[in-house]
């Protein structure tokens, strides 16, 4: 059976789907699955922020765990790399693209041989929580880059809302976790150089938390509406997040799954630590509405 990029439905929201396995591979972390078309989320091999969804395989009358969904491809020989084993980026040309399914055994049972035809189902609540967790990771780095701004004494581009971006420009890593995400922002010299006031920035970082604070709760009451917009039905065609927020509609390229409206929030917060001087720690907490 051929293989091609694999078609993805997790943007619309999809917890649940059908498709065809395309390939069975074995390593030493185990069996992975490939199906031709599948509602779960994948970890990102070179931005891991979002966790891989979990969740179930059903075929032939029998349920297969699945601990983990990976990005998996294979290159022009046929070789098959499984996440961080991949050499290259995502979309890299000469490359096929696949979601692969990580079941919990050293093995692929039979039901789930090439061919066959197996029924996908995502753990909804974990990916439901994942999912606040990463709106309310760009909406918080959306307030932080609001807060921040006035500190930049050189242009060095703006964020989907029209303020200096801070939190691209910064930011050193992102993990996002269930209803949270923890973003670890570097203060070094070459910040400094580009113009940003970082002192002034860890000097009054309980007053910045305190301004996103009020922006986050002025966002969520607005009840915003959220949606991802695709270049396509694969898992290498762009995705892009919008939010329409009071101040404007808010665009930004991402892989993740998101909330279909702030509405599904109780609060949004955030919290500072700053492990050393030219590190800083935002922890952001996200109450689901019940």
């Amino acid at each position: 059976m051929s293989v091609a990029d694999t078609r993805v439905t997790f943007a619309s929201g999809a917890v649940h789907g059908t498709g065809t396995v395309v390939l069975v591979h074995h390593d030493a972390d185990g069996a992975v699955v490939v199906l031709d078309e599948t509602p779960f989320h994948p970890v990102d091999h070179t931005w891991p922020d979002q966790p891989g969804d979990t969740g179930i395989l059903r075929a032939g009358g029998v349920e297969h765990a699945v601990v983990d969904t990976l990005m998996a491809a294979v290159d022009a020989h046929g070789a098959v790399a499984i996440g961080t084993e991949i050499p290259v980026k995502r979309g890299e040309d000469g490359w096929t693209w696949l979601v692969a399914h990580r079941l919990d055994r050293p093995d692929a049972p039979v039901e789930l041989a090439v061919g066959a035809t197996v029924d996908a189902e995502v753990d909804a609540a974990r990916r439901a929580a994942l999912s606040r967790g990463h709106s309310a990771c760009h909406l918080a780095a959306l307030a932080l880059n609001a807060a921040t701004t006035g500190l930049w004494s050189k242009d060095i581009g703006l964020d989907a809302l029209g303020a200096a971006n801070f939190d691209l420009r910064a930011g050193q890593s992102s993990r996002i976790r269930p209803d949270g995400s923890v973003d670890e922002y570097r203060l070094g010299k070459s910040l400094r150089r580009s113009g940003f006031d970082a002192a002034s920035f860890a000097a009054d970082l309980d007053a910045h938390r305190d301004v996103i604070n009020a922006k986050l709760r002025e966002w969520v009451a607005s009840g915003a509406l959220s949606r991802i917009e695709t270049d396509g039905p694969t898992i290498v065609d762009r995705r892009t997040w919008h939010c329409v927020l009071p101040e404007g509609e808010a665009a930004i390229l991402c892989g993740g799954t998101h909330v279909s409206s702030l509405g599904e929030f109780a609060e949004v917060s955030v919290s500072f630590a700053q492990p050393d001087a030219q590190t800083v720690v935002m922890t952001t907490t996200a109450v689901p509405a019940e």
